[in-house]
């Protein structure tokens, strides 16, 4: 990586992905010359922990960018609409973690081990994919590239971090309300802004995000379309069932993939175990599998249950597990800012 240095910003730097953004730049070792934390006017002024030193949280205006090289946003869909433009005018390159512009034609979506190249064609912002489709696509980039793919059916089991800090706190709450014989907290689970909210503790919900009118949710919407424009192929089929489960941290998939030609299932192991970013965990036999449990903290893809379809020879089940604060957001960003760096060398 070059010696030069950056000044880096991060917007939202308080929320769990933006501290886990701040984290995640200290232990790769960024070249950071300076951070600066940015945040809501409600949250300017407190500190946060960088290499030793509490840095003050600057409120997120469009003159806190003047000077700014990266920008990484993850404070939501309008924060990012409103700031990432100014910060982009202002000479930042912006990598944005919301769904503000991931489906922009002139907006770049990455995923660094699958389409890197994409970054070269930036104009100021480019765009994080959602956390499921990250890992997803992790797992399928060596399948695709070898045999192609037809259709991807998944259902992904989706830890409430990604509904954000709000939601971990009502799991534990609800959690020892339920212990306790308490009436359980409901204020968040499934979508905060709806008028109907149901436990999630002890309790699975099929809806993540807001419905669409094709019944389907916007989180299921975002894995179909970011996979098609990932792997720039319009013609693959994608059908996505997302549900939020009982976990803390760490998002679990089950992917049915056709592919478009006749596989050996040694070679897709060997091409999964070969693949960056993916750690293969995958016997059954020895109840050797990922567990959101143990990849806590990892910024790898772990996949295991590789196995034939009994139906399809060309079919192919994978069950696929990543840290979704981790790979499914801050580490993405940062690979895509390291990648910018590479690139300009």
């Amino acid at each position: 990586m070059s010696a030069q240095t950056y000044t880096v910003a991060v917007v939202g730097a308080t929320g769990a992905v933006g501290e886990q953004m701040i984290k995640t730049l200290e232990e790769r070792n960024f070249p950071v010359g300076e951070l600066k934390p940015l945040a809501s006017a409600r949250s300017a002024g407190t500190t946060v922990r960088f290499r030793g030193q509490e840095i003050v949280v600057q409120e997120a205006t469009p003159e806190a960018f003047e000077g700014v090289d990266i920008a990484l946003f993850s404070a939501g869909g309008g924060v990012s609409k409103e700031l990432a433009p100014e910060a982009a005018k202002r000479g930042a390159v912006v990598v944005d973690n919301s769904s503000a512009f991931r489906m922009e034609p002139d907006v770049p979506l990455v995923v660094p081990e699958v389409n890197p190249e994409e970054i070269k064609k930036h104009k100021g912002i480019i765009a994080n994919p959602n956390c499921s489709t990250i890992q997803m696509v992790v797992a399928l980039k060596p399948l695709y590239d070898r045999y192609g793919i037809e259709r991807i059916i998944v259902s992904t089991y989706q830890a409430v971090s990604g509904s954000g800090a709000k939601a971990m706190a009502e799991l534990e709450a609800q959690t020892r309300a339920y212990m306790n014989g308490d009436d359980m907290p409901l204020n968040v689970m499934p979508v905060a802004k709806l008028d109907k909210h149901y436990p999630i503790a002890f309790n699975v919900i099929p809806q993540c995000d807001v419905a669409q009118e094709n019944g389907y949710t916007f989180e299921e919407m975002k894995m179909v379309n970011e996979t098609r424009k990932i792997f720039g192929d319009e013609t693959i089929g994608v059908s996505a069932t997302c549900v939020r489960v009982p976990v803390l941290s760490g998002h679990s998939e089950s992917v049915y993939v056709e592919l478009k030609s006749d596989y050996d299932l040694d070679e897709v192991r060997e091409l999964l175990q070969n693949a960056p970013g993916v750690i293969v965990q995958d016997d059954i036999f020895q109840q050797i599998y990922p567990m959101p449990a143990n990849v806590a903290g990892r910024t790898e893809v772990f996949v295991g249950r590789i196995r034939r379809d009994l139906t399809n020879p060309r079919g192919l089940n994978l069950w696929v597990v990543a840290d979704n604060l981790l790979k499914g957001a801050a580490t993405n960003a940062v690979q895509i800012a390291e990648k910018w760096i590479s690139f300009k060398a």
